[in-house]
């Protein structure tokens, strides 16, 4: 069936909106978003309505769907997240707030009464979740580098020991890349005698991180976590936001529901769900490989810490965590934030070294807060 055509002033809508978009994404140096990937192969499948509705793992009565991909991308993060054999579940979101949802709601069903505890520094939309499953909850300090005040955290559960925690963990914190100890976290638990908690870890951009380093920070289901969201648009990559989310299996069997419209078990947030959100993440880590994805990441916190020297070496306090992209620095002056993409919060704002910033992008990033902190305002 031909398409109707546009108007040329429609048409000209369109033109205009995609030069806006490629000048936008040269100066994209402050948010988590990778843009260096090539989908074309993938552009055929556009003319389907795929659904992947219902379980991934249980099959649906809509065909047009990428629910054989979409097994085969949560088992690939499985596998990243040290996910007990045989003893996890999980599906394709559409991103890090779906997936800290999916892990929210898990706990407040096994735990009605629990209360959730978070970082000062956990990101905004968190808090707006626990709102809407009215899920009680504390809000923990952070110390200054971005991590769970274990110290608050600690008495805070003594005070509260005969509720159940829900502990929500941050895998690399939105503005300061920090992630909290889950191993220390559950030392914790253990030396309050607190047997019944539930802890999840919103990774959603060091989870595609932590796997390709040396030494990683305890962080995933190895060091206890329950539920854990990843963001596919973050470091692999994607033209429209999506992520994976895993749990423990035996968690999410006690939720699940079936339903006969569908013809599956109603165990995901969304129903319908994206069938080419998958179908990308597939294609993505079968092109890259586990080699080619611990290149990128490699490159990048590569490129990151020579950011970090070269902004120090201008007189500006910059510093990161270890394993993390993200370049922390003060805040920029105005001129900055008018020409790039900087996400500030406060006094401080960052840089997010993701595979498409260039070390050409850095330096002409790094001369251009030289020069504005050394001109008078």
């Amino acid at each position: 069936m031909k398409p109707n055509h546009l108007s040329p002033a429609d048409q000209q809508r369109l033109d205009d909106l995609h030069a806006r978009l490629r000048a936008a994404s040269a100066r994209n140096i402050g948010y988590p978003t990778n843009q260096a990937f090539d989908y074309s192969e993938l552009f055929r499948f556009l003319e389907f309505s795929i659904n992947n509705v219902g379980d991934p793992f249980t099959g649906t009565n809509y065909r047009l769907n990428t629910m054989e991909f979409e097994r085969e991308v949560v088992a690939d993060f499985a596998r990243h997240t040290e996910a007990p054999e045989g003893q996890w579940w999980g599906y394709v979101t559409s991103g890090g707030t779906e997936g800290n949802m999916y892990g929210l709601y898990v706990a407040r069903e096994l735990f009605p009464d629990g209360i959730c505890y978070f970082s000062e520094d956990t990101h905004y939309s968190v808090a707006k979740v626990l709102r809407l499953q009215h899920t009680r909850n504390i809000m923990i300090k952070s110390q200054p580098d971005g991590q769970m005040d274990y110290a608050d955290l600690r008495e805070t559960l003594r005070i509260h020991r005969d509720v159940p925690p829900i502990l929500f963990c941050n895998i690399g914190t939105t503005m300061k890349g920090a992630v909290d100890d889950l191993a220390r976290i559950r030392a914790i638990l253990e030396d309050l005698a607190i047997p019944n908690a539930y802890i999840h870890a919103d990774a959603a951009l060091s989870g595609m991180i932590l796997p390709f380093v040396e030494t990683p920070q305890p962080w995933n289901f190895a060091a206890g976590a329950d539920s854990i969201s990843i963001s596919g648009h973050k470091m692999l990559g994607a033209p429209v936001p999506c992520g994976v989310v895993i749990a423990r299996k035996a968690h999410v069997d006690r939720i699940s529901r079936s339903i006969e419209y569908i013809g599956a078990l109603d165990t995901t947030i969304a129903g319908s769900r994206s069938g080419l959100a998958p179908l990308m993440l597939w294609h993505r880590m079968r092109s890259l490989g586990e080699q080619g994805m611990r290149g990128i990441v490699q490159g990048c916190l590569e490129r990151a810490e020579v950011a970090v020297q070269r902004l120090q070496a201008h007189g500006i306090p910059a510093w990161r965590h270890a394993n993390s992209v993200t370049v922390v620095f003060p805040k920029p002056p105005k001129s900055m934030m008018e020409k790039w993409i900087i996400a500030p919060k406060k006094d401080i704002g960052h840089l997010i070294v993701m595979p498409h910033v260039t070390t050409a992008m850095l330096e002409e990033f790094i001369e251009d807060f030289a020069q504005a902190l050394n001109s008078p305002s």
